[in-house]
């Protein structure tokens, strides 16, 4: 008697839900860990958007089911973002999608997208989701190897041919998770020319893109004329406005993809919360540039933390300009030793490269995510552990 699906034997567990396991069993024994592993950020939204949130949810009418497809306003709110920010003119009706998080898009795309024995270019390293959604449609990830020489950008002339003509969708992700690269738009430009030489459909990941400092300012891929043709770009609350937990998202650009994924939704979940879409709003019509510039610039002195520190944990890195995360080599390239050892013995907790593909080995990913104080407690711990290894 089989009690799971066979598509199951080619999905291993999470690799965060493993670490998250062996976090609580040390805390059980009494443990203080500091999390570096996860994406999460620890500050609070803005607080009109709580406030937001409280007063919608206080509304009696407000608890029924919200819609498929998401409010009007909702659905606005995003596209009056994409033409803020990158000058995108979006159909609210036709060209955005709401989501309840966008990892849930991201996995749904591939159901909306991929046919049993369609190829998924997706990077490595990378998010597993992109892995994850392309196995669970029947499809076949093609792995393209980011290398520091390449800028972390994929060599598209050396997939193969035959992969080529059984491709049918590549997944981008910049700033990228987990080197905290960014694309120009002249890589994203390569990136469509290449994609419509071969008729491949183009997911761009772009939950960071404002999660930057030092004058970096992260474009978007719809900006490129002709992108809509084949493009579609996913975008998220979680990182841009400190909303992990609310789980708000957007699907954008190319309407028949739009639609492709509206069709599955519509059959999966119910929407999302009108409380969490009142607030999402509020979120993105309201926060101000200087909000988002304070916020990054804590990042960045948590950055600095972590790279001062690099020579005396066993670690390498270059300064990261965007993203949450730290993407560091390990002195004798043993990334899950390292990881394990840096928890067990220092009560660390950080994500071994290997997690996000076979070419993240040999690094791991240390996520910006604890005050200024506890982060340089990390540090000193990771010393001296590293001092007796």
């Amino acid at each position: 008697m089989r009690y799971a699906a066979k598509r199951l034997d080619r999905v291993p567990p999470y690799p965060f839900a493993i670490i998250g396991q062996k976090v609580r069993e040390l805390k059980a024994a009494g443990h203080d860990v500091i999390r570096l592993d996860m994406g999460s950020p620890d500050l609070p939204p803005p607080q009109p958007v709580i406030d937001k949130l409280s007063e919608s949810a206080n509304t009696s009418s407000h608890h029924g089911y919200a819609g498929f497809v998401g409010l009007p306003a909702l659905r606005k709110a995003f596209a009056d973002y994409y033409k803020r920010r990158f000058d995108v003119d979006l159909d609210p009706d036709a060209e955005v999608l709401p989501l309840i998080g966008s990892k849930e898009g991201i996995v749904n795309m591939a159901l909306a997208q991929v046919d049993a024995g369609d190829v998924v270019l997706c990077p490595s390293p990378g998010y597993p989701a992109y892995k994850m959604g392309t196995i669970y449609a029947g499809g076949e990830p093609y792995f393209m190897p980011l290398k520091a020489e390449n800028g972390f950008l994929p060599d598209l002339d050396a997939i193969p041919a035959d992969v080529l003509d059984k491709a049918r969708m590549i997944w981008v992700n910049y700033p990228n998770n987990p080197t905290g690269a960014v694309a120009t738009l002249e890589d994203y430009q390569r990136i469509l020319d290449f994609c419509t030489e071969h008729d491949i459909l183009i997911c761009s990941d772009n939950p960071y893109a404002d999660v930057a400092w030092e004058g970096e300012r992260p474009p978007s891929m719809l900006e490129l004329t002709n992108a809509r043709d084949r493009v579609v770009e996913f975008t998220s609350l979680s990182k841009l406005y400190n909303m992990a937990g609310w789980r708000v998202g957007a699907c954008v650009g190319n309407p028949d993809m739009v639609g492709a994924l509206r069709v599955v939704k519509s059959n999966i979940d119910s929407g999302l919360f009108r409380g969490i879409q009142d607030a999402s709003i509020c979120a993105l019509d309201e926060t101000s540039e200087a909000w988002v510039a304070d916020r990054n610039e804590v990042y960045r002195r948590r950055r600095d933390i972590l790279i001062e520190a690099m020579p005396r944990i066993g670690l390498s890195a270059e300064p990261t300009k965007a993203s949450l995360y730290v993407w560091a080599a390990v002195n004798g390239g043993d990334d899950a030793g390292y990881a394990a050892e840096a928890l067990q013995n220092a009560h660390v907790s950080i994500a071994p490269g290997a997690a996000f593909g076979e070419a993240g080995q040999g690094f791991v990913r240390i996520s910006m995510i604890v005050p200024e104080e506890r982060m340089k407690e990390a540090v000193d711990r990771l010393a001296d552990w590293h001092a007796k290894r």
